[in-house]
């Protein structure tokens, strides 16, 4: 391909792609390449400029520079930067390398064979491009990490010793996000919080931790529902229930996901099971025409055999050696991104999460962290975590309507689905799985405790079937502590004054253990 004309910064500007700098700013790194080769990328979440004051600083999605940090306006240069201080967005870099030939590339690495940031740049040029430069193997050189994992997660990796570059990017070129590492997402690793998990159901009775774990399955089966706003029978919230219990014993690949596609769907009369054949989108119709407006628009069908071999791949090879919970986003959001079924995939895409932590054994064994909960309760914030790239996606592809009322992708997208920014994606997970095992958990297991509780003293005070308890402490949960005149009337007639003053005293000890935890008493 014809190496595209460089346009570079004559000077400082205050805005850049529509985005405003916090001063006036010379644009570097990525900034200056997206501008100088024009490429059609997402834009990164933080970009880089050189400001006039000695103060480097961040404000407001951009990190800006002293004078002292100024590159010479090279494409080796630009890059050399973007590698040191900015990490690997690989978007921008295959797009990048695709508009400029082998040839610059290889000139870089032809100046410099031996430097660490020329390596690294002609091993991101092959690995992304999958072809070779026509450079001889590199003879020396220490190994250099392609990843800086004190900047971004990395795996352990393995050496290639064409490049003598060490490779330690968490994915493979059909399937490779990155992840930042924040001082939020340091913070919750630190925690351990699989450890704090175990260590909170290692002394409950083993029946009252089978009844939270029952309790915790149900409700994150039936609040994957009602995310995508169904309200299914009782029965279809328990088989998904079923079904997020054996998360973890098969390996992700498309048999399996077919599989839990057709669990999903049930009635699939009016649905293609499978891989899409056509277009996909998420967003709503025009009322009087049916024009689609979309919020994100899917993958290409045609793309959609490869990015779902990139997520099986990442799942078998990279989710082990990353922390499970970053392992999870970077899964759980790849797929949804995708979004390889006509339907179905919001609840496929929480499974995935449930998958990755079974595998790795980050819960304790039989519980399932009702994530799906917290996602219904956070669901504004889980919007926005989405938006952080579907926003930032759409403007770059072209699209049109057809008869169907569906979309048709009219440019190359594919790379937009392998490659992106999971750092929200992977601190909002992380954020709630801490959620419920600092209140879920304890939470549910307080609930059923004192649920045991006062079910032995009204016994004690008087003899009633379970179904009868369970009909009464509802009711009192439903009016705060006091049986309602139509409940003494009605359910309840047979109980004196002093037996219900007596049970509502009951209930009023132990209400502070049952604060936040399930409405329901079994």
């Amino acid at each position: 391909m014809a190496r595209a004309p460089q346009k570079p910064f004559s000077g400082s500007v205050t805005i850049f792609h529509e985005r405003w700098l916090p001063e006036e700013a010379i644009p570097v790194g990525y900034a200056a390449l997206i501008h100088a080769y024009e490429l059609a990328v997402p834009v990164p979440r933080t970009l880089a400029a050189i400001g006039p004051r000695h103060k480097v600083y961040e404000d407001d999605g951009w990190r800006i520079f002293t004078p002292r940090h100024q590159p010479a306006n090279t494409l080796d240069a630009q890059l050399t930067f973007s590698l040191r201080y900015e990490g690997l967005d690989l978007a921008v870099l295959k797009a990048l390398f695709r508009a400029t030939g082998p040839d610059p590339i290889a000139e870089i690495v032809r100046a410099a064979p031996t430097g660490s940031y020329a390596r690294r740049i002609w091993f991101l040029y092959e690995w992304l491009l999958q072809e070779q430069l026509d450079l001889p193997d590199a003879a020396t050189g220490a190994y250099a990490p392609v990843v800086d994992p004190e900047r971004q997660w990395a795996i352990v990796g393995s050496n290639s010793t064409r490049h003598r570059v060490k490779n330690n990017l968490p994915g493979t070129p059909d399937f490779c996000p990155m992840i930042f590492m924040t001082q939020e997402l340091n913070a919750l690793v630190s925690r351990n919080l699989a450890a704090q998990a175990r260590a909170l159901v290692a002394d409950v009775p083993a029946d009252l931790l089978a009844r939270t774990a029952a309790l915790l399955l149900l409700k994150d089966s039936r609040s994957s529902f009602q995310i995508e706003g169904e309200d299914p029978p009782q029965d279809r919230i328990q088989r998904w229930g079923q079904v997020i219990r054996q998360a973890g014993r098969r390996a992700i690949d498309l048999e399996e996901l077919l599989r839990l596609q057709r669990i999903v769907i049930g009635d699939a009369r009016f649905v293609r099971l499978g891989l899409r054949i056509e277009g996909g989108f998420v967003g709503e119709h025009e009322r009087n025409i049916g024009t689609p407006i979309p919020d994100h628009i899917s993958a290409r069908h045609e793309d959609l055999e490869k990015l779902t071999n990139g997520l099986t791949a990442f799942d078998k090879m990279v989710a082990p050696e990353l922390d499970p919970v970053v392992a999870a986003a970077v899964l759980a959001f790849g797929f949804v991104y995708i979004h390889p079924f006509e339907d179905g995939n919001g609840r496929l895409h929480r499974f995935l999460i449930h998958h990755v932590l079974a595998a790795r054994g980050f819960n304790p064994q039989g519980i399932v962290f009702p994530v799906s909960a917290v996602i219904l309760d956070r669901i504004e914030d889980y919007r926005r975590t989405l938006e952080s790239y579907s926003q930032r996606l759409l403007p770059l592809i072209r699209w049109t309507a057809t008869e169907r009322g569906n979309v048709e992708v009219l440019n190359e997208t594919v790379d937009f689905y392998r490659f992106f920014d999971a750092t929200p994606h992977a601190e909002f997970l992380f954020s709630c799985v801490a959620r419920t095992i600092d209140v879920d958990l304890p939470a549910e297991t307080a609930f059923l405790a004192g649920y045991d509780t006062f079910k032995k003293r009204v016994s004690a005070l008087i003899d009633m079937p379970d179904r009868v308890m369970d009909l009464l402490f509802r009711f009192l949960r439903q009016n705060n502590g006091t049986l309602s005149k139509r409940a003494r009337e009605r359910e309840f007639a047979g109980l004196t004054d002093s037996e219900a003053a007596e049970i509502q005293s009951i209930y009023e000890e132990i209400l502070p253990t049952l604060s936040g935890g399930n409405t329901s008493a079994t």
